[in-house]
């Protein structure tokens, strides 16, 4: 391997993934992951394929147990947020009362650095969590269903993070930089080539492309509010993205 392909791709980069995107007890050097930063977001797609498989994995279980499957579906999202530590709901809920609680991009900015929750933030987890909950219960015969939405909508929050510059001068991505296209391009690759191998071409591509959707309006919002992207703006587009890829997939099936 190059010296150039080793400074893209660190064999350290899926474990700095999943101690960045979960709260799976993982071993990594605080240096090492701060070194890396942005660059490592190539391997984001793979914490997502361990996320979605371990939520369709209690969703299998609950309902091999009995349960129906609207608990089931309830237990799947239970374990996914636990999991992430409710990393990504969190950014969703501050976009959605900064972007709509503030008349100016400064006051937006300060808003949702508010660790306080809104009205809009909790309209916007309660509709998130509905969806999400309804598509699950839809698609509870697909143990493949959840696994396709967290890696597709993984690739779609570094998508996003690629391509808006940073939009505050503090906070956790801009901490760790910005991507350039080159790990972006290798999370798209990695995750619709783990969604045609779990879901089939034709399912991966409508995934695909309603991931694709969802993530660009949440860009386009993000870049008209408050010029740019932010930790919470990635948490929103993969929340959005991983519901539109939920629907996509109910259509499908």
């Amino acid at each position: 391997m190059t010296r150039s392909a080793t400074a893209l791709l660190h064999p350290a980069d899926p474990l700095i993934a999943v101690g960045l995107l979960t709260r799976l007890p993982v071993r990594v050097h605080a240096g090492r992951a701060q070194a890396r930063g942005a660059r490592a977001s190539w391997a984001y797609p793979l914490p997502g394929l361990l996320v979605g498989t371990l939520g369709a994995g209690a969703q299998a279980g609950a309902l091999w147990l009995g349960l129906g499957p609207g608990l089931a579906a309830g237990l799947a999202l239970v374990v996914l947020i636990m999991v992430t530590g409710a990393l990504h709901e969190d950014g969703l809920a501050d976009c959605a009362d900064g972007f709509w609680g503030g008349w100016t991009r400064e006051k937006r900015l300060q808003i949702m650095h508010d660790s306080r929750i809104g009205t809009y933030g909790v309209l916007a987890l309660g509709l998130a969590l509905l969806l999400r909950w309804q598509s699950m219960v839809e698609l509870s015969a697909s143990w493949t269903a959840l696994p396709v939405a967290a890696v597709l909508s993984r690739a779609a929050m570094t998508a996003v993070w690629a391509a808006l510059p940073p939009a505050r001068a503090d906070g956790l991505a801009q901490g760790l930089g910005r991507p350039s296209a080159a790990p972006a391009l290798i999370a798209s690759g990695i995750a619709i080539g783990l969604a045609a191998i779990l879901a089939g071409p034709g399912a991966a591509c409508a995934a695909t492309l309603a991931a694709g959707l969802g993530a660009t309006a949440v860009g386009l919002v993000a870049r008209a509010r408050i010029g740019g992207q932010s930790g919470d703006v990635m948490g929103a587009a993969q929340q959005v993205s991983e519901i539109f890829c939920l629907l996509s997939l109910t259509l499908w099936a």
